[in-house]
């Protein structure tokens, strides 16, 4: 079977997209399937940084298109770059031969558009990943006004899509209900929440050491926000917090990462002169272990009007490695549907966006407590492994995929709350 995946991010970036859609793809290829991934040749938070056009890897054909690179900086920028590497997309595609499935992903916006008039004209089943979804992200965001023709368009553009679509795949129940109010039959969405990377991000007590020691952070309780920088993950709460906390010496806020969101952090620090405030660029696949283990209490954000529209899929990692998480989001969301009522306020902890005084109190009770690791978490860390999910995934797919009963997740939350 030959299988296409559209997707802007892919092997060697290191954004989640990119590490779910590279997890996946290998799996096909390791499976017997022929895989092709059409990506984007540049970097997806470094644009000067340029993959090669084409590369075989693991088995995986990947065909790389080229669009403008001006960044983030502002908003006509990105739109020029999602357009332009939209239309290199368009010239790939114009190329390529039939699939039998076509798998594509929300990044770039809308790209399944693409793919569901490559399968209406070439033939072949096509399947929507949802990660995020526009144009109601956009909406949610405050660019795009929801009766304006833009957002019109991109409506119809993804009811297109939907319509397309032999199965839509979504993280969490949330987007189920989203993606079934536009009129999609419940029987072709499937909920696969996205996996703790198992044969990547395990506990390494040597490599927090040595971060720790790199970065000037020994003796130090580390708070860490290690991800996407967007509007969808607000940090204001977060950063008043650092602001509160500045005479606390022990205390340390560490933000890994980028985004559009990476400069309000820098901002906010340089205005309040804060020294407990440090950034870090996205670090590399192979030192994430050590990155995500140097955090005493990790950072998980939604936005409020984003729950079913995207999907912080970094908690699934954080109980992977059994490290306490700090929640600021609408409630209920998929983070506290998956935490046991026991664990709240011993490794899990839940605060609204602008309750700094919840979010305070939550970090300086788990300062005084030090450095805390929870085999309950990683426990229910089992239900999200690679070896879990990723068959069900597979096997919506391609509906011939053996499965072994053992290995059928769940597909809602574990442990409601």
């Amino acid at each position: 079977m030959r299988i296409l995946i559209l997707s802007q991010v892919f092997h060697p970036d290191v954004v989640a997209v990119a590490q779910y859609t590279t997890d996946l793809a290998r799996d096909l290829a390791a499976a017997g399937y022929e895989v092709t991934v059409l990506a984007s040749q540049r970097a997806y938070d470094r644009p000067a940084q340029i993959y090669p056009k084409t590369e075989r890897w693991n088995g995986i054909e990947i065909i790389r298109v080229l669009g403008t690179g001006l960044g983030k900086s502002s908003l006509w920028r990105r739109a020029i770059d999602f357009a332009s590497v939209t239309l290199r997309y368009v010239a790939g595609l114009l190329t390529m031969p039939r699939y039998d499935v076509v798998v594509t992903l929300t990044v770039p916006p809308l790209v399944s558009f693409l793919g569901a008039v490559f399968t209406a004209i070439r033939g072949g089943r096509m399947v929507l990943w949802v990660m995020d979804l526009n144009p109601d992200q956009a909406i949610a965001a405050g660019v795009l006004r929801p009766d304006g023709w833009t957002a019109r368009v991109l409506a119809w553009m993804l009811h297109y899509s939907l319509a397309r679509s032999a199965a839509v795949v979504v993280l969490d129940c949330f987007m189920r209900d989203r993606i079934v109010a536009k009129g999609v039959p419940e029987s072709r969405v499937v909920v696969v929440p996205p996996w703790a990377q198992d044969s990547h991000i395990v506990w390494d007590e040597g490599g927090r050491a040595a971060f720790r020691r790199r970065h000037g952070l020994e003796d130090k309780f580390v708070v860490m926000y290690s991800g996407n920088h967007s509007p969808c993950h607000p940090l204001t709460s977060v950063l008043e917090a650092a602001r509160l906390l500045s005479h606390r010496e022990d205390i340390v806020f560490l933000f890994v990462g980028g985004g559009s969101g990476q400069d309000n952090v820098e901002e906010f620090a340089r205005e309040h002169r804060l020294t407990n405030v440090r950034q870090l660029p996205y670090q590399p696949l192979e030192t994430l272990p050590a990155s995500l283990s140097a955090a005493d209490l990790q950072v998980v954000s939604l936005g409020d009007p984003f729950r079913g529209i995207v999907h912080p899929s970094k908690i699934y990692n954080v109980l992977r490695l059994g490290v306490p998480f700090l929640y600021l989001g609408p409630m209920p969301s998929h983070v506290t549907e998956l935490t046991p009522e026991s664990a709240v306020n011993e490794w899990a902890f839940f605060a609204r966006h602008g309750d700094v005084d919840k979010v305070v109190d939550s970090i300086t009770m788990c300062a005084a407590r030090g450095p805390y690791r929870s085999l309950r978490e990683v426990e229910v860390a089992a239900a999200f492994s690679e070896s879990v999910i990723i068959p069900t995934l597979l096997r919506t797919i391609d509906p011939g995929y053996p499965m072994p009963v053992e290995s059928q997740p769940a597909t809602e939350p574990v442990a409601g709350r």
